[in-house]
């Protein structure tokens, strides 16, 4: 396996009680009083990912924050629900909840990448009052779907829960990171040994498992209503900076259902929006670009 990563600043690891769940979360940096001019950071990871992903970004922050990133419910080092599906409110309730218990008082600056960005928006709209500033990586939301589709649906998910779910394992932490770059071949060699063992964990079969609930892969059977989450996202009060990578292809995954354009015609309805197209890379961009995502959003923290 290629030489590791090595971090210039090391997280603190904690577990926090969060609706019936031990919650991990990592922190660098110490605690500032709520009235500290500097509010902590928060970064929220997307699907099929961990909160140790941001550590590159975190690197290359020039000034010292507090940074919190949690592993959502069934990821990571998170407990898993035991559910047969994942419910797109818990996420809210979670990030509520996690709020109230380590930023008791005062405003958050978050972040969310993809999945954590769509959380990150529909959280800003409705606690306005607790983020001072929001940044989404390429949280495109989903295509909008009609009422017709409802009974599908719902029979392809009554289906599929009848189905046993698994995720592969692999024989090494080496092909764990091959696995990694197969996903993203602009991440580095040395970034994705570092991230294996905490993508991964060796169990009594001798084998590396990955640290998902294979219950992530079903369907969700609520429809993704647009007009819901455009309601939402016309209330968030704090200043948005959106970063998208060049090379991202959202063609990949919704085919014509879905495109950039109409996207951005969403993003139209928040109130402060500040745009930013990052070139050479996809939609891992903190792994491809981590120091100009760093840049970005330490500068669009820090303006006054």
């Amino acid at each position: 396996m290629s030489a590791s990563y090595t971090p210039r600043r090391h997280a603190q690891s904690t577990l926090v009680p969060v609706r019936g769940l031990r919650y991990h979360v990592l922190q660098w940096g110490e605690a500032a009083p709520a009235a500290a001019a500097t509010p902590p950071l928060v970064l929220l990871h997307g699907w099929m990912d961990v909160a140790a992903s941001f550590q590159f970004v975190v690197d290359a922050l020039r000034g010292e924050r507090r940074v919190l990133a949690p592993d959502w419910r069934g990821f990571g080092l998170t407990d898993q629900p035991h559910a047969d599906s994942y419910w797109f409110p818990d996420y809210l309730g979670d990030l509520d909840a996690l709020l109230d218990a380590l930023v008791p008082e005062g405003r958050v600056d978050l972040a969310g990448h993809s999945m954590g960005g769509n959380v990150a928006m529909s959280y800003a709209g409705v606690r306005p009052a607790r983020i001072r500033r929001l940044v989404n990586l390429e949280g495109f939301g989903m295509p909008k779907t009609r009422p017709e589709q409802a009974p599908k649906r719902l029979a392809q998910w009554l289906d599929e829960l009848k189905q046993p779910l698994s995720l592969r394992p692999y024989p090494s932490l080496a092909a764990v990171a091959e696995r990694l770059i197969a996903n993203n071949p602009r991440l580095a060699p040395e970034r994705a040994a570092w991230l294996a063992p905490h993508w991964a964990e060796r169990r009594g079969d001798g084998l590396w498992h990955l640290r998902g609930d294979p219950a992530h892969k079903r369907i969700n059977p609520q429809l993704y209503r647009v007009d819901e989450h455009l309601e939402t996202w016309k209330l968030i009060a704090a200043p948005l900076l959106w970063l998208e990578g060049e090379q991202t292809d959202i063609a990949r995954w919704w085919g014509t259902r879905y495109t950039k354009d109409e996207f951005h015609e969403r993003l139209a309805v928040v109130p402060q929006v500040e745009r930013c197209l990052l070139a050479d890379c996809g939609h891992m961009l903190h792994h491809d670009q981590p120091a100009a995502v760093a840049r970005h959003i330490e500068a669009f923290l820090d303006r006054a």
